[in-house]
């Protein structure tokens, strides 16, 4: 299984003609991944306190039901944001860089892709459990079309209905951490922008936070807070995520010597 996952992986390395940054462009700084990795944690931690220490602003069904949603819409707001940023890193490089950061895409077009396989795992499951997939008259119809109207009709698709129920919510069961965690990776890696350019991360980090913000600001709170509370919490991450975004800047420009106008190649 090693030897045929080492096969893939050069197979699309050479499709994409992928080559990883020079040591020069990504330096290895440990105080830059200890504060990533603290923020991202703190940024759970706090999350999961907020909806402990307060009641919920609707109930428990429609707060789960709500969630998957949010957590859908959240991951394709990821996915848009990114390739914006991606893409707009791309556009202002020369024609040289451009050609180079293409070529190290393979990183992020596989995020951005885990990613979004966790929403449509989520919502084709969740298709199939509540019948607008396929309902059991559907389904009636169907094996009548095939054996005829009749006893065996019905049966074969009460029987197909139980399996696809069942099954679909495994799938749901099995895709909701499996999105939560692919999820987490993907912030805390930034998609894995580092591949296309250290200075990347830090660019795209405060367009990822500011947008979810947004989003969460028109979506209305799903706690019971007080206002100073629930705004303090929903500003604390893109406040902070801002400035550690600004001083990972600055840290690579002075300890470094990486700048934007250096890596863009202007």
């Amino acid at each position: 299984m090693s030897g045929s996952s080492t096969m893939i992986g050069e197979f699309f390395h050479s499709a994409m003609g992928h080559a990883g940054p020079t040591a020069a462009e990504r330096p290895e700084d440990r105080l830059i991944a200890r504060m990533q990795f603290w923020r991202t944690l703190l940024g759970i931690v706090a999350a999961v306190w907020l909806v402990v220490a307060y009641p919920l602003a609707v109930g428990g069904q429609d707060f789960f039901v709500g969630k998957l949603v949010e957590l859908g819409i959240s991951c394709g707001i990821l996915v848009v944001g990114s390739i914006v940023g991606i893409a707009a890193f791309l556009v202002a490089g020369t024609p040289e860089r451009r050609r180079t950061f293409s070529r190290r895409l393979l990183g992020p077009v596989v995020s951005l892709l885990a990613l979004a396989l966790g929403p449509g795992l989520m919502w084709l499951s969740f298709a199939t459990i509540t019948g607008d997939l396929a309902s059991e008259g559907d389904l009636k119809d169907f094996y009548s079309s095939i054996t005829g109207p009749g006893i065996t009709a019905a049966i074969l698709a009460f029987f197909t209905a139980v399996i696809g129920w069942l099954i679909g919510l495994a799938v749901l069961i099995a895709s909701i951490p499996y999105t939560l965690v692919i999820a987490y990776t993907c912030v805390f890696s930034c998609f894995r922008t580092a591949d296309v350019h250290q200075l990347l991360p830090a660019l795209l980090s405060p367009l990822l936070v500011w947008s979810l913000f947004t989003f969460q600001l028109i979506n209305g709170p799903d706690v019971a807070a007080p206002p100073e509370v629930l705004y303090t919490f929903m500003l604390g991450g893109p406040l902070s995520v801002t400035g550690l975004s600004f001083w990972e800047v600055r840290r690579l420009r002075t300890h470094h010597g990486i700048t934007l106008r250096t890596a863009l190649g202007r």
